[in-house]
């Protein structure tokens, strides 16, 4: 699945996933959520951030964790 928001790139935060056009990783994005920040407070920490953004990070997670190899009980 494409997710237009996030990017991959060698060169900006070591090739981890950001929102596009920043240097905000979704892994920062999802430990602020577990943390319990609400995107109200997110985007007003970051003003780049929109939204959208929060939610496109929260997809790319999911859709991520989504094809993760099982592994069978023994």
């Amino acid at each position: 699945m494409t997710h237009e928001r996030i990017m991959r790139d060698p060169k900006i935060m070591l090739g981890k996933p950001v929102i596009r056009g920043t240097r905000i990783t979704v892994e920062h994005i999802l430990r602020e959520i577990a943390a319990g920040a609400v995107i109200a407070e997110m985007i007003d920490q970051h003003p780049r951030l929109t939204e959208d953004d929060v939610r496109a990070a929260l997809a790319y997670a999911a859709d991520y964790l989504g094809h993760e190899t099982m592994v069978a009980a023994e």
